[in-house]
C-alpha cells in the first residue's frame, strides 16, 4: 500500500476542524482527572494569525499544548516520527502535523507555515528541536521568530512543567505527577529587530516560567 502522505495545503479540511474542537474538549477534561493539571495564561490567547512555542519535555507535549492553547493549530514535527505506524500517520496528517526534515532546511514546511498564518490560522512548534530531559539542554532555534517577523503575527510563549515526569523520556511510562503550563504574554513582532533578539526574549521569558512554575508559585 502507498504510504500515507502529510498535507501541506494551509488551514483544516472540514472534518479535521471538528476532529480538533472534540478532542481539545475530550482531552481537556481527562487530563485533570489522570494528572493534577492547571493552566494559567498572563493575557487571553489571541485570535487570528499565532505562533505558539513551547519547551519539549515529552512525548505529551504536543497534546498538552494544544489543550492549553484552546484552538486548533498547526504542528510543526520532525519526520523522524512518521513512517513507523499508519494509524498515527494517517491521524497526525489528518489533524494538520506537518513534518520537519532534519538535516536539511526544511523549506516546504516552512511555506506550509506561512501559508497557514496567512490564512489567519495558528502554528505551533517547539524551538529546541527535540524532547530534553532539563531545560536549557538544547539552544532553541529560530524558526518560530522567523515565522513570527515573516508574517507579523505573534508569539505566544508557552512553558510546559511536570510533563518530563508524566511521561518518561526513556521508558515512555505514564505516572502520576501534577502538570503545570504558563501561557505568557504575545511578543509582537513590532517590537524585535530580528529573530535573534525575539528567540532571545522567547528563551528569557520560558526560563523565568519554569522556575516559577518549579517552584510552585
Amino acid at each position: 500500500m502507498p504510504a500515507i502522505q502529510p498535507r501541506y495545503e494551509p488551514g483544516f479540511p472540514f472534518a479535521a476542524f471538528n476532529m480538533w474542537r472534540g478532542a481539545q474538549a475530550v482531552v481537556q477534561r481527562v487530563l485533570p482527572r489522570v494528572w493534577d493539571f492547571t493552566v494559567t495564561r498572563e493575557e487571553p490567547f489571541p485570535a487570528g494569525p499565532v505562533v505558539v512555542a513551547a519547551n519539549h519535555f515529552s512525548h505529551i507535549d504536543p497534546v498538552v499544548a494544544a489543550v492549553a492553547a484552546g484552538r486548533p493549530t498547526r504542528f510543526l514535527g520532525v519526520d523522524e516520527l512518521f513512517g513507523r505506524s499508519r494509524f498515527f500517520d494517517g491521524l497526525t496528517y489528518f489533524l494538520g502535523v506537518v513534518p520537519m526534515p532534519r538535516g536539511t532546511v526544511p523549506l516546504r514546511s516552512m511555506r506550509t507555515a506561512v501559508a497557514q498564518l496567512e490564512s489567519g490560522g495558528g502554528v505551533t512548534l517547539f524551538p529546541e528541536g527535540r524532547r530534553v530531559a532539563e531545560w536549557g539542554e538544547s539552544p532553541p532555534k529560530e524558526g518560530a521568530a522567523w515565522l513570527a517577523l515573516r508574517v507579523g503575527a505573534p508569539l505566544v510563549p508557552m512553558a510546559l512543567w511536570g510533563t518530563g515526569h508524566a511521561m518518561g523520556l526513556e521508558d515512555l511510562k505514564l505516572r502520576r505527577h501534577p502538570i503545570r503550563v504558563a501561557v505568557g504574554r504575545s511578543l509582537r513582532p513590532a517590537d524585535y529587530a530580528n529573530r535573534a533578539e525575539m528567540t532571545a526574549a522567547w528563551h528569557e521569558w520560558m526560563s523565568a516560567a519554569l522556575t516559577r512554575l518549579s517552584a510552585g508559585e
